[in-house]
């Protein structure tokens, strides 16, 4: 089969086509026998690999920092600026701005920072027991627990009237705080000491 005959009406119609544009405008007809003779296209898209076939870098993992180690951290620095900073420029202004800047003084019997911070750390490690205490008593077979939860009720009451009384700087009419602290410490001691009780009388006959 002659394949030059096959591909003579092309070439023949393109000739034409050229012949015709020559007589038109010679500098087209240029331009499109130099697109249709060309060996490679005239606007060839250059091949630019794709981002995922790029190499990765691999990404340094962020250090990530305890909130609750950042929140003590911080609290402990404001503490120590407060009892290191405080005293020394309270010391160095002259007697007339002392006087005026520190006008609400406390009295004798008022406690110190360090005393309120055992008195408040005592009731918050009560709550938690009491809270561990019931926490445990929820457990199958140690039900009783829970009495002993309920025992010590008493006694955080009474924590609460010291801490009262003391906010108040022992104040000679809160002194009924006194002795209803002393009840209820009596109290609070009876009914944890019945709470163990039963705790005894409940592991005996579970065994």
């Amino acid at each position: 089969m002659n394949f030059a005959a096959c591909h003579l009406p092309i070439r023949t119609s393109k000739l034409t086509l050229i012949r015709n544009l020559a007589l038109q405008n010679p500098e087209m007809a240029s331009i499109i026998t130099l697109m249709l003779h060309s060996p490679k296209p005239m606007c060839a898209h250059t091949h630019r690999p794709s981002n995922s076939a790029q190499t990765l870098k691999p990404i340094k993992k962020a250090t990530i920092v305890d909130p609750k180690k950042a929140i003590g951290c911080l609290f402990g620095a404001g503490l120590a600026l407060t009892l290191v900073v405080a005293p020394a420029s309270a010391s160095e202004l002259p007697p007339p701005l002392l006087a005026s800047s520190f006008q609400l003084t406390e009295p004798a019997n008022a406690l110190s920072l360090p005393t309120w911070a055992i008195h408040v750390s005592s009731v918050a490690e009560w709550i938690t027991a009491m809270a561990l205490v019931w926490q445990y008593g929820e457990k199958p077979g140690f039900e009783s627990w829970k009495g002993l939860s309920w025992g010590m009720v008493p006694l955080l009451g009474g924590a609460f009237c010291a801490c009262t009384w003391h906010f108040f700087y022992n104040s000679e009419s809160l002194e009924v705080l006194v002795a209803l602290q002393a009840a209820l410490t009596m109290i609070g001691n009876a009914t944890m000491c019945y709470a163990a009780f039963r705790i005894y009388k409940s592991s005996e006959e579970s065994s």
